[in-house]
């Protein structure tokens, strides 16, 4: 059984920075880190490796600086990696960059189960793994919490996912997406060995020239979706503090006076 995990690696969430211009997050001359969501998406990975054998392949999707997060996915214990990285994919928006990486995961050839996290701390969107899926046209279950059994022979699939009601459970075909939360799983720590390991593989490169591309759907032009205009909030404090004291219906009528005045009733 062979699992593709796509993972991302973000600017820590104290250090995300912005271009203007362009609307994409600058990713050079920050401290990044594998995608805390992602870990999750492996870790599930492994222990399901270990309970029905088969292959973990971390894959992502980024400048080369990303190799870091593949090798930290290897110290933790996939067998193999993949960078997909190309000046052509760089400002590519969820639609492009689902899109490519279809297309590196259907240039590794067959596979069984693909898992997502559940989104990436940058963009907050939640759409690369649905896309992945309707790209290659796979079964999905997003939101899974808990893997209830896995038939590789009979090629089937029990999941829980979580709804707003409470959970539900779906059964799937594979090969299939799953695209999962933090209770499907506790993340383990790298290991030495897994660490010295991973400095010793070789990653392989996946550019525009190794897979079946429409260039049209490539990077910041191929990109459907725009960022108009970027702006931090300025939070203003003009209130006026109304302390009720000893005479509570004296305070009441100073707050409604206060709130016609600024029609907000």
């Amino acid at each position: 059984m062979r699992i593709i995990v796509p993972i991302k690696q973000v600017p820590e969430s104290s250090n995300v920075k912005m271009d203007a211009e362009s609307g994409t997050v600058i990713r050079s001359g920050s401290n990044a880190v594998v995608n805390p969501l992602d870990l999750y998406a492996l870790e599930a990975a492994l222990q399901m490796r270990e309970q029905h054998g088969g292959s973990v392949t971390a894959l992502s999707m980024g400048p080369p600086s990303a190799m870091k997060a593949l090798r930290e996915a290897l110290a933790m214990g996939c067998d193999d990696a993949c960078l997909v990285s190309d000046r052509k994919f760089g400002g590519s928006d969820t639609w492009a960059t689902s899109y490519i990486i279809s297309r590196a995961i259907a240039a590794l050839g067959d596979f069984d189960l693909i898992l997502c996290g559940e989104r990436a701390t940058d963009g907050d969107t939640a759409q690369v793994g649905p896309g992945i899926a309707a790209w290659l046209d796979l079964p999905l279950a997003s939101y899974v919490s808990k893997v209830e059994s896995l038939d590789a022979q009979k090629g089937t699939l029990l999941v829980e996912r979580l709804i707003e009601e409470g959970y539900q459970r779906l059964s799937l075909c594979l090969p299939a997406l799953l695209t999962v939360v933090k209770e499907i799983a506790e993340p383990r720590l790298p290991t030495l060995e897994g660490k010295k390991r991973s400095i010793n593989t070789e990653i392989p490169i996946l550019g525009s020239e190794n897979m079946d591309l429409e260039p049209a759907y490539l990077g910041l032009r191929g990109s459907p979706t725009k960022v108009v205009k970027i702006m931090t909030p300025q939070v203003t404090r003009g209130g006026r503090v109304i302390e009720a004291g000893d005479d509570t219906p004296a305070a009441v009528g100073e707050l409604i006076k206060y709130l016609k005045e600024k029609d907000l009733v």
